[in-house]
């Protein structure tokens, strides 16, 4: 089966498939281009609890067994897990591909083609999925390609794909792991990391060699030739474009024009969402609304922290890696403070009404992770009597004291808020979000026509 960018499939719901192989596999334009597979063994917290969770060439085999770095080629390289093998306290395995001092060595993930993973049952040696992706990366230098994880007691698997800058020693921080570079390069990352775990190393080899033997009969199962062309598949923001169009549909929203925009909240605890590329999906998701909403198929983006920034409006042609180079390798944005919403949801009224006074609704989409700031109301409050509808989207576990309030706000000339509670937004179907992010934008349009707002 065939994967597309950000599709969630079962692993072992239906079938007994705790044996896996991963096999990685791609092209280098040129020589010299050095690639590395490796994975996290990641808590539910979404970090790595300890040096020996990263596993690589120089540490190939967990501590319990359960995953194996068991083959590295030029072009290709295999993980072996062992999902029963896999203690309770880790939540997901982020599978990764980074090349080799890419920044010294001015190598780049446009160097690769025909990246693709591909999901084996080990024991009955079946193809279970395969997912080709890449296309839209360029100057990344690190790519999370995918991640197994628990659903519900079971395992899943999320097609990533998302690259960013930093090569290695960006993945280990991304994932809790203090590296130290003093000689400038991935591999120092590497060796440091190496360096703390020998007693790891030393225990590898055995359970290499009861890996190699399943890996070794099937080395060319999914090699892809250089000449071969790509899987002509619908590309994921067409098939969400048109689950929005079957929602638009039936929320009686067919030939509504807005326009909409997305705050993203870029506080401390999004850290690690933004590095494992769920924000990045989350802005391809909404960016499906967007098109089929405003008349130029643009997003408007800002982020937040105790500061604000106004980006650049995301469109399909430059969707591909947008997080990572308009947000993560942006200096000048301010990351990872505390919340502060009032500032920008000012400028955010400032551009809709001064700079670009229009009678059009605007659908404002508002991620946050808890902790919002008590004179949000206020701001909500006198906003009321604008074309602005604010759909905001709790994340996580909080409790989202202030945002569950906007519903039973009196005062309002319209009710212009609403609030949705999505734990793991990233495990929420396309439907189901696009359900919930319109559910209330209809009563609103009414009441504020009502209201000659509109």
């Amino acid at each position: 089966m065939q994967l597309s960018k950000g599709q969630k499939v079962e692993l072992t719901k239906g079938r007994e498939a705790h044996e896996i192989s991963i096999q990685l596999r791609w092209n280098t334009q040129h020589s010299g281009v050095g690639v590395d597979a490796a994975a996290f063994l990641l808590s539910d917290q979404n970090r790595c609890e300890r040096d020996e969770d990263f596993i690589f060439y120089g540490n190939p085999v967990s501590r319990e067994g359960g995953v194996a770095h068991s083959a590295e080629g030029e072009n290709g390289a295999d993980l072996s897990i062992s999902l029963s093998r896999i203690p309770q306290h880790y939540a997901r395995i982020a599978v990764t591909l980074t090349i080799y001092e890419g920044e010294q060595r001015n190598h780049r993930m446009k160097d690769l083609s025909g990246m693709q993973l591909t999901l084996t049952d080990r024991r009955t040696g079946e193809e279970l999925y395969r997912f080709e992706y890449g296309a839209d990366l360029s100057e990344e230098t690190a790519v999370v390609a995918g991640e197994l994880y628990r659903h519900q007691g079971e395992w899943k698997f999320s097609a990533i794909g998302s690259g960013y800058n930093g090569g290695l020693a960006a993945l280990c921080r991304s994932y809790g792991l203090e590296v130290e570079q003093e000689s400038g390069n991935e591999a120092a990352a590497a060796a440091e990391l190496l360096e703390r775990t020998p007693e790891v190393v030393e225990q590898t080899s055995e359970l290499v060699e009861q890996t190699s033997e399943v890996v070794n009969k099937t080395p060319e199962v999914i090699r892809q030739p250089e000449a071969e062309p790509p899987v002509n598949v619908l590309s994921s923001i067409n098939l969400r474009k048109k689950i929005v169009e079957l929602t638009l549909v039936k929320k009686q929203l067919t030939g509504v024009t807005a326009r909409v925009g997305i705050v993203l909240d870029i506080t401390g605890s999004m850290r690690s969402l933004y590095a494992r590329g769920v924000v990045q999906e989350v802005v391809e998701r909404i960016l499906a609304v967007a098109s089929k909403f405003d008349d130029n198929g643009s997003l408007d983006v800002w982020v937040y922290d105790t500061e604000f920034s106004r980006l650049p409006p995301v469109t399909e042609q430059e969707l591909g890696s947008y997080v990572f180079t308009h947000i993560m390798n942006n200096d000048s944005i301010h990351k990872f403070g505390r919340n502060n919403e009032p500032p920008v949801m000012q400028d955010v009224i400032g551009k809709y009404t001064k700079e670009e006074p229009d009678t059009t609704p605007v659908f404002i989409i508002f991620i946050n992770d808890g902790g919002v700031v008590k004179p949000t109301r206020k701001v909500i409050m006198d906003a009321s009597a604008l074309p602005i509808f604010w759909q905001f989207v709790g994340i996580g576990d909080s409790d989202f004291e202030v945002l569950k309030q906007l519903d039973t706000m009196s005062g309002r000339l319209v009710d212009n808020a609403s609030f949705i509670h999505l734990d793991r937004i990233e495990d929420v179907s396309d439907e189901e979000l696009y359900d919930q992010l319109l559910n209330e934008f209809p009563q609103w349009l009414k009441a504020a026509k009502a209201k000659s707002i509109l």
